[in-house]
């Protein structure tokens, strides 16, 4: 093993694969420019440990930046070494884990380390949609290595010294650190959504090991089934009260209870992350009002409304599901969009995207309305018309243009003037138009919903549903790709 293998690079390494299963790749290789005296400059593994190992017995592909060795700055043979690791990622068909601490390019290298950082981006371009790529910030992830941490599929930073950014936050005018810190995982998760996962080093590596493993290899090849432990049929009673938490809602009906979240400080009004059911990974996403404590209490309360940040993280999620045939499961609760002057600025462009990504799946699609599903949003939501396979409805569920009481003051605004009792009349009539257009029944007659289920038996409902699309085949318009 290198001389490079030694230090903070290789112990993430060792922490994060199973015990003993490493192998380096490419220990030799230095640095190999001679401008500014580098032929003086110790170089081990030119920065970057790379190789392969497993994780719970599954095939993964790493790179490790040491920082020690000219602060793991990207050189030309830093580049190639990595975009070799890629190669052979791709022909093994098995994820790429990437542990950053970079300072950027390689000044001394210049032209040949721009070029290599072009290569890496190709190869992490190439991969994209074929294997998975997770990317791991443990110190500096700046400039050009920051749009590499951005290709991949998945963004995990350490809570205090991780730093990621294009620009330092020193840079940016009329700022400075002190007054935001722009590189900080703090801003990466909750601001800008980039960093999916935070934590520190330990924690960020266990996560990292959960998701490989419950991730295909790559996309032709599933290996992310488990065996079931948890009963199939199993009822979940509390989940009726847990409507509005989407997250405790998933983690009910999933096995064993197992939920893990992504960008969970991002835009918490959507709720996007993997849950197991009958062994087999699912992707969710679902719209959530309030968030509650450990002991049930309300933590936070949200909007039942699509947000351009939601609409895009929840996009961004649906299509890596389907780029590796992962199942989706949605749970609608929304009543329409945010209004106000910044949302309205990306809210058509980002809700038109998530609508995209949920009628261009061609994976399974299950649905359960849980609340209200009013208007477009309910529409861009895996509705029944946009392609969901199978639609689900709680019993007191509604659905349709808008809530009963708005609709009634809409249509019979000339009678409700003249009424003695305008409260009365308003409520006579929203219960007329509840019954006829905007309950769970009324779609259930016009086929837009396909049952009708107690909340208790989510689980074993959704799990025969996504058991009878197992074998699901769907014909698209022969295209490159799609625009949008």
């Amino acid at each position: 093993m290198s001389n490079s293998a030694q230090t903070s690079a290789g112990s993430r390494i060792r922490q994060l694969l199973d015990e003993n299963s490493f192998v380096e790749v490419g220990a030799y290789v230095t640095a190999r420019s001679t401008d500014f005296n580098m032929t003086s400059q110790e170089t081990p593994a030119d920065g970057v440990v790379t190789g392969y190992g497993t994780i719970e017995g599954n095939l993964v592909y790493v790179y490790s930046q040491d920082a020690s060795v000219m602060g793991g700055s990207m050189g030309e043979m830093h580049a190639k070494k990595i975009s070799n690791i890629y190669k052979m990622a791709m022909k093994m068909g098995a994820p790429v884990v990437g542990l950053v601490d970079c300072a950027g390019l390689r000044l001394q290298e210049a032209t040949d380390a721009l070029h290599g950082f072009g290569e890496l981006y190709l190869s992490q371009t190439m991969a994209s949609g074929v294997i998975p790529q997770i990317c791991g910030i443990f110190g500096t992830c700046g400039g050009g290595m920051a749009v590499s941490a951005a290709i991949a599929d998945f963004t995990f930073m350490e809570e205090k010294k991780a730093k990621l950014f294009v620009n330092a936050p020193n840079a940016i005018d009329g700022n400075y650190t002190a007054k935001c810190d722009t590189a900080s995982a703090a801003f990466q998760s909750e601001e800008a959504g980039l960093a999916d996962f935070t934590g520190d080093e330990a924690s960020v590596l266990s996560q990292i090991r959960t998701l490989v493993s419950i991730l295909p290899a790559n996309n032709e090849d599933d290996m992310s089934y488990d065996e079931c432990t948890d009963d199939l049929n199993r009822v979940c009673p509390e989940l009726a009260g847990l409507s509005g938490d989407a997250a405790a809602a998933l983690r009910s009906v999933s096995d064993n209870h197992f939920f893990l979240e992504v960008k969970a400080a991002y835009e918490p009004s959507m709720t996007v992350g993997f849950i197991r059911l009958n062994g087999t990974t699912v992707g969710c996403v679902a719209n959530r009002t309030v968030s509650l404590d450990e002991t049930g209490a309300k933590a936070a309360e949200y909007d039942a409304v699509l947000t351009s940040g939601g609409c895009r993280k929840a996009a961004d999620f649906v299509n890596f599901c389907d780029a590796f045939s992962i199942p989706v499961l949605t749970l609608v609760n929304v009543k329409g969009y945010k209004a106000d002057l910044c949302s309205e600025k990306s809210m058509a462009r980002e809700a038109a995207k998530l609508t995209y990504a949920f009628a261009d799946a061609s994976v399974p699609k299950v649905t359960v309305i849980t609340g209200e599903a009013y208007g477009t949003a309910y529409l861009t939501m895996a509705s029944k018309a946009t392609g969901a396979d199978i639609v689900y409805a709680w019993p007191g569920a509604a659905i349709g243009m808008m809530d009963a009481k708005s609709a009634a003051k809409i249509m019979y605004a000339d009678e409700i003037a003249k009424a003695d009792d305008a409260v009365a009349l308003i409520n006579e009539k929203a219960a007329e138009y509840q019954k006829l257009q905007s309950s769970a029944q009324a779609a259930a007659r016009r086929g837009y919903v396909d049952d009708i289920i107690e909340a208790q038996d989510t689980r074993k409902r959704v799990i025969a549903a996504f058991e009878m699309l197992f074998t699901k085949r769907e014909d698209r318009p022969d295209k490159k790709h799609g625009t949008v």
